[in-house]
């Protein structure tokens, strides 16, 4: 199997080096220690174990975020337990076809299965024109509407309205990138010693870990929410809120009002790196263009976190975690192995795109900036995928040699994420 970290590397900056003699467990029992296996399959089942090493691709991204940095960033701890940290302090199980959350759920249609996730109570009510029905819906209400409709058109209604809606019927094959960077402003030189200051304007979970790991590289982060619409994730688990944030600087802004993006444009002006994962046409509405703000500000490194890329019509798509790992291909690989239609872990698509965007940011803002780097969760799920496959595309016969594997070597399977013992 590829070191997944010489990957992410090489399409940096053609970065070629073996892996120094490290050893690294194998992905099978990665899968089975870390609780990633415990928080996929039935309830009432045996857990499940996903053919695709999740676990490795996430140690190997941090480890590639430590080689990028230079220096000893959150020690002792390892990639995939930031995939299970808040499943583990909310105290999350599998739950078959459901997130572990439940606010995202495997529905047949008339000609396939897709993934709703409705994580806003906004979305809830949305939901009569999507599925053009009168009436107060609940998931069984929903389940039964969707399954008399074609998929394309459960599509084409969600995203029209905004809801994160996608097909769950496919395995990708095709080699993806994970990132792109586009060379808008002018770059400046750095010194080995700097330290970013990063206006972060995410919310949620992908793009405050990706801070997180910076603030812990050295950052400055600046946390900027609205007035309006504060960060998601203040209404769950106050631990894991904690964790992605404590040591952040924190603004709040009323960013509905000139005077409130009058300021933001003011704290973009003394800032190295701009972090946001809103759509992009969310900021320009608001007279927030990354385009115009690269050229008029040497050596500023815009992130862009999307749910599917910033072009059209992908870029006005909605997606959160769960769903974008479906999107990407896992739950039908799941459904390919054992039959069943599953989703895969906790918002695995979170915590990998968080992962991703720390190593490509810190990358070209250390290069010196100047540019747009763009990810996407859909995007980094399929690029785990497709750069982790098997080389035959038969992931039946390495579930059949993993599974053998741990029998082989006695190796128990976590009956919990593991991910709360990060400090």
């Amino acid at each position: 199997m590829i070191c997944y970290r010489e990957e992410l590397l090489r399409d940096l900056d053609g970065f070629q080096n073996k892996r120094d003699g490290q050893q690294t467990p194998h992905p099978a029992a990665l899968w089975a220690t870390s609780g990633l296996m415990a928080l996929t399959g039935q309830a009432n089942s045996p857990p499940t174990l996903c053919p695709v090493p999740l676990a490795r691709c996430a140690d190997d991204t941090l480890d590639a975020f430590r080689w990028k940095v230079g220096r000893g960033v959150l020690p002792g701890v390892n990639g995939h337990q930031l995939l299970t940290e808040r499943a583990a302090l909310a105290g999350l199980q599998r739950r078959g076809s459901q997130s572990t959350g439940g606010h995202c759920r495997l529905l047949c249609s008339t000609d396939g299965v897709v993934a709703v996730n409705l994580a806003r109570d906004s979305d809830w009510e949305l939901v009569p024109a999507w599925l053009q029905q009168a009436g107060m819906f609940q998931w069984p209400d929903i389940a039964k509407a969707v399954s008399g409709m074609a998929t394309q058109t459960l599509l084409e209604r969600a995203r029209l309205l905004g809801l994160a809606v996608t097909n769950a019927v496919r395995i990708p094959s095709h080699a993806c990138t994970w990132q792109s960077f586009a060379q808008l402003g002018q770059p400046v030189a750095r010194n080995d010693t700097d330290s970013p200051v990063v206006i972060d304007l995410t919310a949620l979970w992908a793009g405050p870990l990706c801070s997180h790991l910076w603030q812990q590289a050295g950052a400055r982060v600046i946390k900027v929410e609205s007035e309006q619409r504060p960060d998601g994730a203040r209404n769950g688990d106050p631990a894991f809120f904690q964790r992605l944030n404590a040591g952040k600087e924190e603004v709040t802004l009323p960013l509905h009002r000139e005077a409130g993006r009058r300021a933001l444009l003011e704290l973009i002006s003394e800032a190295d790196i701009v972090l946001e994962g809103s759509r992009p046409r969310a900021l320009r509405q608001m007279g927030i263009l990354a385009e115009e703000l690269l050229q008029s500000q040497p050596g500023l490194t815009w992130v862009s976190i999307t749910g599917y890329g910033r072009n059209d019509p992908e870029g006005n798509w909605v997606a959160f975690g769960d769903d974008a790992g479906v999107a990407a291909g896992l739950s039908a690989i799941l459904h390919a192995v054992t039959g069943e239609w599953l989703i895969c872990a906790d918002a695995i698509a979170d915590p990998l795109t968080g992962l991703h965007a720390a190593v490509a940011g810190w990358h070209y803002w250390r290069a010196g900036g100047g540019g747009l780097v763009a990810l996407s969760l859909e995007q980094t799920v399929r690029h785990c995928i497709v750069a982790t496959a098997p080389g035959d595309g038969d992931y039946t016969a390495r579930q059949r040699r993993w599974q053998a594997y741990l029998q082989r070597e006695n190796i128990s399977v976590s009956p919990e994420p593991t991910g709360a013992e990060r400090r």
